[in-house]
């Protein structure tokens, strides 16, 4: 049995560079991918193979390993997803003679359905914030435009005074692989960020966070984990029992336009999916709503 040490290493730290590089996945994503093929790798180092040796059969018994661990079908699918993104690695590079994966089956999971507030409850949430205290006209800001654009709380923490062009009605996001896109901008957000603007201009403002928009009392970036904390806070201060996180918000802004007649492919656009499919899930709208409309414009109604 050879000693295969420094090749799992090795493929990890090339796999984690195809990702980035080749594939433009975000930070959090490939730091989920390399976990899982790390823990795919343990089983492949006690028997003694190579990762581009492995069979179905090692594949297959490391999701088992994982089920009986008590992962969740969609941490399977996800597991699955990232040891097939190690074998295209592998394979694109010519290191391998069969793939592995083929034919393997991703585990059927319920459609996700996301925790979605109503218009009711987040002008509930936004009215919570007592804009008396320090930090009440940031936090009021960032609500609205959490809201009001549907951004990843790591698209507003990284948001550039820069990138504001409010006089036009949009803000520059930069996404998922640094890619960019316009995003419209509604009234209550462009009057809360030149409110909090007179504030922050007027405190602390480090050197490295000159061009950030949101800062913490000390004059730096806030943290994504700052964020949660304001979102969970004014929740529980409002009253609602949902489960809310900063990308309910978003999920809310999307579900909303598209429950209003948003055309999807619009939505897709703002919120920076690569695919449409991804977007779909945001059609869960009322069933009243659709069937009214369907009624309302059939050929045969009477």
């Amino acid at each position: 049995m050879r000693n295969h040490a420094d090749i799992y290493e090795t493929t990890l730290l090339e796999l984690k560079d195809h990702l980035k590089l080749e594939r433009a996945m975000s930070a959090n994503t490939i730091a989920a991918y390399t976990s899982d093929v790390r823990k795919y790798f343990a089983l492949l180092r006690r028997d003694g193979t190579a990762p581009a040796d492995a069979s179905r059969e090692d594949i297959s018994r490391f999701i088992e390993e994982q089920v009986a661990a008590g992962v969740t079908k969609r941490s399977q699918a996800r597991i699955l997803s990232s040891i097939k993104a190690l074998y295209r690695f592998l394979d694109a590079e010519g290191r391998l003679g069969d793939n592995p994966c083929d034919s393997l089956a991703a585990p059927k999971i319920n459609p996700y359905l996301p925790t979605v507030l109503s218009v009711e409850e987040v002008l509930a949430i936004l009215e919570s914030v007592d804009l008396s205290q320090p930090e009440g006209h940031r936090n009021r800001c960032i609500l609205e435009v959490l809201y009001s654009c549907g951004l990843r709380v790591s698209e507003l923490v990284n948001l550039k005074i820069s990138d504001l062009f409010l006089d036009e009605q949009f803000i520059r996001v930069f996404g998922k692989g640094s890619k960019q896109r316009l995003v419209p901008i509604g009234e209550p957000a462009i009057k809360a960020i030149r409110l909090y603007r007179e504030i922050r201009d007027a405190g602390p403002v480090q050197k490295a966070a000159e061009d950030i928009l949101f800062l913490n009392r000390r004059g730096g970036k806030l943290t994504r984990e700052m964020i949660f904390h304001i979102v969970k806070t004014q929740t529980a201060l409002a009253g609602i029992r949902k489960n809310v996180s900063p990308h309910t918000f978003r999920h809310s802004f999307a579900t909303h336009l598209v429950e209003n007649g948003a055309d999807l492919r619009v939505v897709q656009q703002m919120l920076g999916h690569e695919s449409i499919l991804t977007t779909e899930i945001y059609t869960h709208v009322d069933t009243r709503k659709w069937q009214d409309t369907i009624l309302k414009y059939h050929p045969n109604r009477t």
